[in-house]
């Protein structure tokens, strides 16, 4: 058997192509793995809400345990550093509202990742 048709062979190009696919993937995880998650808060108008209370609740196999908050910004944004859980609820509270729990699924631990949909706090009563 001559290099070129090993070369060509399954036997040479799919390991190869398994090999290059685990390592970008581990390249990737290196470059997005900080623990940075951030989002929105705005009321049910759409109106971003300042001075909001953001809360992050780890949630496992039993229970969910508050692990974080932070407050939003004037323009009603978000942001936690160093979240190492990969399954999380953010909940908004601001006065007597509070929104939804959201859960957040990760690909990993620690991921990025800004959060698309802002969480919405229910029309005041």
């Amino acid at each position: 058997m001559t290099w070129g048709r090993i070369l060509i062979s399954r036997f040479f190009i799919v390991p190869i192509v398994l090999l290059v696919a685990i390592a970008g993937w581990n390249v990737y995880v290196e470059l997005h793995a900080h623990g940075l998650l951030q989002g929105r808060v705005v009321d049910a108008a759409g109106h971003p809400v300042p001075n909001a209370t953001v809360i992050l609740s780890v949630h496992d196999f039993v229970t969910q345990v508050e692990k974080a908050r932070t407050r939003t910004d004037r323009a009603g944004r978000f942001r936690f550093d160093d979240n190492n859980s990969h399954l999380i609820q953010l909940e908004a509270q601001s006065g007597t509202a509070s929104s939804p729990r959201v859960t957040v699924r990760l690909w990993f631990r620690g991921q990025d990742r800004t959060i698309a949909e802002p969480l919405r706090l229910p029309p005041s009563a």
